[in-house]
C-alpha cells in the first residue's frame, strides 16, 4: 500500500563535469550551453529529467501489480499509443482507429488517473496529454519541479579537432583519393561545477499519486543518474552533493530561497583555474536552519 507524501521538500543538486559537454545547445552547433552575459554554463531542467527518466526505466521493475514505473516520454516513443492503451484498458470505446471518439470529461479524468498510475514520469513531472491525434487524457501538473543548473564560475568552452580514419561511402572514398580520413569537431568544458534547485509539493503529489516510494526513487536517481549515462561526449560527470530540506508540513515552514542560501560554495584558490571538485568548498550553514525544517545530506 502506498504512503502519501505529507511533507514539502526543497533540494540542492551539485554536480560537475570534467573534459566533457554536459548539455549541448543544438542551436549553437551543440556547444555547451552558456549564459552570454556572465559566461556561466547552463544545464536545462529537461536534460536532467531525461537522465532521471532513463535511470528509472533502467532500474525499476514494471511488474508491480499496484503501480507501474514505466516511462511516458522515452526515446522513439509515440505518445498517442499510451493514450489508446489507457482507454482500452478502461473499457472506453474509441472507434476503429482509436482516435475518432471524443471522450467525456469523466472519461478524460479516468484516463488521466490511469496514466498517472502507469507512468512514473507523469506522476512525478506532470505532462500535457491533450493531444489532437489521440484520446484526451487531460493535463497533469507534476509535484517535482527543477530549475536550470548554473555553473558556480564562468566556464571555458574548448573545441578539439578529431579525425576519423574512414569514410562512409564509396563516393567519399573516391573524392578523398585513397586518404580515407574525415575531420570533425568536439566541444568540451575543462571543468565546471554546476548547481541546480528542485522542489517537491505534497499538495500536487496527492493529485498524481506520487508517494514516499516514488520520492525515494527520485533521490536514488539524482544520486546515481550520471553513473548510467556515460558517453565520450560527456566526459566525467558526477553528483557531488544532494542537500534536501524536509519541511514539517505539507505547505512548508520556510521560503525555499532562504534555505538555498544556507548552502555556500566558494573557490579555495582564486589564483588558478578550478579543475576538480576539491578546488571548491561546500559549507552548509545548519546553525541558521529555520524551525520546522530538517536538513538531510544524501550525498
Amino acid at each position: 500500500m502506498s504512503t502519501p507524501l505529507k511533507n514539502r521538500y526543497d533540494f540542492v543538486l551539485i554536480f560537475d563535469v570534467k573534459d566533457g559537454n554536459p548539455n549541448g545547445d543544438p542551436d549553437a552547433g551543440n556547444l555547451p550551453r552558456v549564459d552570454p552575459e556572465t559566461g556561466c554554463g547552463l544545464v536545462t531542467d529537461v536534460c536532467l529529467k531525461r537522465k532521471i527518466r532513463n535511470y528509472v526505466q533502467l532500474t525499476q521493475n514494471e511488474g508491480d501489480a499496484q503501480k507501474s514505473f514505466d516511462i511516458y516520454v522515452k526515446e522513439k516513443a509515440v505518445l498517442g499509443r499510451s493514450h489508446v492503451e489507457a482507454f482500452r484498458a478502461l473499457g472506453i470505446e474509441l472507434g476503429e482507429a482509436g482516435t475518432e471518439a471524443v471522450p467525456t470529461a469523466e472519461e478524460t479524468e479516468r484516463g488521466r488517473e490511469w496514466m498517472c498510475k502507469k507512468f512514473y514520469d507523469i506522476r512525478t513531472f506532470g505532462a500535457v496529454m491533450s493531444l489532437r491525434s489521440a484520446p484526451n487524457c487531460g493535463q497533469v501538473r507534476g509535484p517535482v519541479q527543477m530549475t536550470f543548473s548554473r555553473s558556480v564560475d564562468p566556464i571555458v568552452t574548448l573545441e578539439h579537432s578529431i579525425t576519423r580514419m574512414a569514410v562512409a561511402t564509396e563516393a567519399e572514398a573516391e573524392k578523398q583519393g585513397g586518404d580515407n580520413r574525415t575531420m570533425g569537431r568536439k566541444s568540451t568544458v575543462p571543468y565546471g561545477l554546476y548547481v541546480g534547485y528542485g522542489f517537491v509539493s505534497a499538495h500536487l503529489a496527492a493529485q498524481t499519486g506520487f508517494d514516499e516510494k516514488d520520492l525515494s526513487i527520485l533521490w536514488e536517481a539524482l544520486k546515481s543518474m550520471f553513473e548510467h549515462d556515460r558517453s565520450a561526449a560527456r566526459g566525467m560527470m558526477a553528483t557531488r552533493k544532494l542537500v534536501v530540506f524536509k519541511h514539517a508540513s505539507a505547505l512548508g515552514n520556510a521560503p525555499a530561497h532562504e534555505l538555498f542560501d544556507l548552502v555556500k560554495i566558494s573557490r579555495n584558490e582564486m589564483e588558478k583555474p578550478a579543475r576538480a571538485f576539491s578546488d571548491y568548498s561546500v559549507v552548509i550553514d545548519d546553525a541558521n536552519l529555520p524551525q520546522g525544517v530538517e536538513l538531510i545530506e544524501l550525498v
